[in-house]
């Protein structure tokens, strides 16, 4: 299958790698005159668990090849389509005219209504899911990630057409465990604020490896999540369809704090993930967008409040 991984950020490089591995033709879609910029490898130590529970760690410069522009007749079979989600609205404009036949694979962090969000592109060829994986590129220029063996997949309410089984049969035959949800919406929802639970902490601390190992600090980041639960309610969802999702939230504390604290701070894939996170801007985001929403709909949400000068506009500039 011809794929096209839309840009070069953490996502796109490393399942970018784990499709060429699988026998895929991948490229990258990037900026004019970011290919220069990037030369012909990226440097890659990532933690691969779809085989080892623990992991195989990988060392490699990876040869691979970039694109500037992007015309209607290519003959890309896929577009991956994973970008920080206050970029997500201008990727969309850009691809509408430039589609093609291809599937467009959104592998993205949403907080809009997802529908809404892709009004743009051929509704018939859009597939949605959601990584697991993440890492950071280091100031040495050096990819630091972990691949986790599951990705999530799903649809809004549909069952999945004859494209969408196509693309959970390339990340299955690439040795991925697929997991499915019918209420993506409500998935991307749920995991939004999951997310900026998370945050009100990490920016708080600093990292997001402060947080890992301590059970006090992630404590508090499942009540911030906990707080954020009607929110999403408030929008629509319901989340007796994300039970798993939400138990480490939902389930006693004094069990899931401590837990939590040890697999963030001692199982190796999360771990990676923890340590090497990148894009400060990217959290505060998250937080900044959760908040507006929560004013907007009249919904509390005390502890993201107490976290606001962590994340405001004022500070990120």
């Amino acid at each position: 299958m011809r794929i096209l991984m839309f840009g070069r950020g953490v996502i796109a490089a490393t399942y970018g790698w784990a499709l060429e591995q699988a026998g895929h033709d991948v490229e990258f879609y990037v900026r004019p005159g970011r290919a220069a910029a990037y030369g012909d490898t990226i440097e890659l130590e990532l933690l691969d668990t779809r085989r080892k529970v623990l992991g195989k760690r990988v060392t490699t410069s990876w040869p691979v090849r970039y694109r500037e522009t992007l015309e209607a007749g290519h003959d890309f079979d896929l577009i991956v389509v994973s970008v920080q989600h206050y970029n997500f609205a201008e990727a969309v404009s850009f691809l509408a005219p430039r589609v093609g036949r291809a599937t467009v694979l959104i592998f993205n962090n949403l907080w809009v209504e997802p529908s809404e969000a892709v009004a743009a592109l051929p509704a018939d060829q859009v597939a949605w899911g959601f990584p697991g994986a993440g890492g950071g590129f280091g100031d040495d220029g050096v990819l630091r990630s972990a691949l986790l063996p599951a990705v999530f997949l799903g649809t809004l309410g549909k069952p999945p057409t004859a494209r969408e089984q196509a693309v959970r049969a390339v990340f299955r035959e690439a040795g991925f465990r697929v997991r499915e949800n019918a209420d993506f919406r409500g998935w991307l929802a749920v995991h939004f604020i999951q997310n900026a639970g998370l945050h009100t902490q990490s920016l708080k601390l600093g990292s997001l490896a402060a947080v890992a190992g301590h059970t006090r600090n992630v404590r508090e980041a499942i009540l911030a999540t906990r707080e954020l639960l009607p929110l999403v309610e408030a929008r629509g969802v319901d989340l007796r369809h994300h039970r798993a999702e939400l138990l480490p939230f939902t389930a006693p504390i004094w069990l899931t704090a401590p837990a939590m604290a040890w697999m963030f701070g001692k199982y190796p894939p999360v771990r990676t993930v923890m340590q090497a996170h990148g894009n400060p801007e990217e959290l505060r985001a998250v937080c900044r967008d959760t908040l507006a929403e929560a004013r907007r709909l009249g919904v509390p949400v005390p502890r993201l409040e107490t976290a606001e000068p962590y994340f405001t506009a004022e500070q990120t500039a």
